[in-house]
């Protein structure tokens, strides 16, 4: 009899399930889920292409724009852990970023996946915390001489270090990493300008920085606990196995040189970034801690090396294959050169183009903006829900669920960049004369220096920064992809070339 009323209780058990799960089901709009594991399977298999796959479920939402999925399909927990939105709606991301800012935070799930890498810097904290920091940094980065401060790292690094470096490679005929080159020269940029300290990564050595090496193997192990349940990555990191266990390692080499950084700043304190902090308090009125000074410098770190280096990767490789646009900007370069310098071509090689000549560039800041349009630095970001919700387009959002929205996708919608949104074209960004900069007037169709009060403070300095760079390599060298190489995306929080760019430098003949 025991054995009859076991096997009618599992099966009303499954019944039951079943029937929960078909609800459930029938109310999701992304990839298939199946039982228990929802959507986990897909996401494991496409993992390599995360980006690509997002945004293809989005466009199979025709117009939408917005697809429900879930990853654990558990009562109690499909509704909230395990229940993602995913969209790529402007108005969906301006009501997210500004208009109900307060209901979605980086939540408990984001800020426990990257509490030990970013502890409470300004990346990884909400409400107060976040607060006091944006208002210390947004004085800091209006100032006249940060800007300065960061023109002569950047044009020193590139004077005295990457032209060298590329000069020597096309003497010899040799390939180089050029997304590697500009990691490093991007990273002794902001390690300088944030405290002071210049690691020196970009040298003709090309010598491995362990705190480099460490900050890259952190920040991917710590993408993939936000991609898989919470209780997964929690148990690795209890028994002291796989990614966790290497994630420690890293983050253990990172703690080290971040301590001896500040602690080198309280005995010499100079103009810097954390220099100026370390005068700051805190919510309590206390001095920030060494440890929260710590964790404050290395998230100015992660904004201002990896963003702008991905960013200009993949702009060299769009203009390698688009010699019409390559050409626009090599033109654009030299008109401004020949009214600052005159036409000596040789006076326009002797020193990287200074800000104020950079700002006066404007087909390349449409061609950087092109670039950050289909290859974001940033390609996700992730919302927690605080209280119920309906988002503009009719979606409803359960509290305690979790709201992605797709940077990546966004440039890659026809329905709102048009038929051409695949296309390289950084007219798209200019006046009809072609002399002005122009923005989308729907600013939440460009987020790749996020929106709302969340908005990057050091746009303005990354486009220059970008620009300096952009026009230094441009106007010495013609680029060519190194025969072989293949680029593809890597899985991290920023979009890095998997195999890097390898390219080959070849003297440009100036008009």
């Amino acid at each position: 009899m025991e054995p009859l009323l076991l096997f009618y209780g599992i099966a009303a058990a499954v019944s039951v399930y079943a029937f929960w799960f078909h609800l459930l089901a029938r109310q999701l709009t992304g990839p298939k889920v199946w039982p228990i594991v929802g959507s986990l399977p897909f996401l494991f298999v496409n993992r390599w292409r995360i980006h690509d796959w997002i945004a293809s479920n989005l466009r199979s939402t025709g117009g939408a724009c917005t697809y429900q999925t879930c990853t654990i399909c558990l009562p109690f927990l499909a509704r909230k852990q395990g229940f993602y939105t995913v969209t790529c709606h402007p108005k969906n991301i301006e009501h997210i970023l500004r208009t109900r800012f307060d209901n979605y935070p980086k939540g408990p799930h984001w800020q426990a996946a990257f509490h030990d890498l970013l502890g409470q810097g300004i990346f990884n904290s909400d409400g107060e915390t976040w607060l006091i920091q944006r208002k210390t940094a947004a004085l800091e980065f209006t100032t006249r001489t940060l800007r300065q401060a960061m023109a002569r790292w950047v044009n020193r690094t590139i004077k005295n270090r990457l032209w060298c470096i590329l000069d020597k490679a096309v003497k010899e005929n040799r390939a180089v990493d050029l997304q590697d080159l500009l990691l490093r020269l991007t990273f002794d940029n902001i390690c300088g300008l944030t405290f002071g300290k210049d690691p020196e990564t970009l040298s003709p050595e090309l010598p491995e920085n362990p705190f480099a090496m460490a900050f890259d193997i952190a920040t991917e192990r710590t993408l993939y606990r936000l991609l898989y349940p919470g209780f997964l990555w929690r148990l690795e990191k209890f028994l002291g196995i796989g990614a966790e266990r290497r994630l420690k390692q890293c983050l253990e080499i990172v703690e080290k040189y971040m301590n001896d950084a500040v602690e080198a700043r309280k005995g010499d304190p100079s103009d810097d970034l954390l220099s100026r902090f370390m005068k700051k308090r805190d919510v309590s009125g206390n001095l920030f801690a060494t440890p929260v000074l710590q964790r404050i410098a290395l998230n100015f770190v992660l904004a201002g090396r990896d963003t702008s280096s991905v960013a200009l990767s993949w702009f060299f490789w769009l203009v390698m294959n688009h010699p019409e646009v390559e050409q626009k900007i090599v033109g654009e370069i030299s008109r401004v050169l020949g009214e600052t310098r005159g036409n000596d071509r040789q006076k326009w090689l002797e020193e990287p183009l200074d800000f104020d000549e950079a700002d006066r560039l404007v087909y390349l800041k449409a061609a950087l903006a092109e670039t950050l349009r289909l290859y974001p630095s940033v390609p996700e970001d992730f919302k927690y829900v605080v209280q119920d919700d309906v988002l503009p387009d009719g979606t409803f959002v359960p509290a305690g669920s979790t709201v992605t929205y797709s940077i990546y996708s966004v440039g890659r919608m026809k329905t709102i960049w048009g038929e051409d949104c695949m296309e390289f074209r950084p007219e798209r960004w200019l006046t009809p004369e072609g002399d002005k900069f122009e923005a989308p007037k729907d600013g939440y169709k460009f987020v790749a220096f996020n929106g709302g009060p969340r908005t990057c403070l050091g746009k303005d300095l990354a486009y220059l920064q970008m620009k300096s760079v952009a026009s230094a390599v441009l106007l010495r060298y013609r680029l060519s992809l190194a025969a072989g190489h293949r680029v593809e995306q890597k899985m991290s929080l920023t979009l890095f070339m998997k195999k890097g760019l390898r390219v080959h430098m070849h003297p440009r003949a100036l008009p």
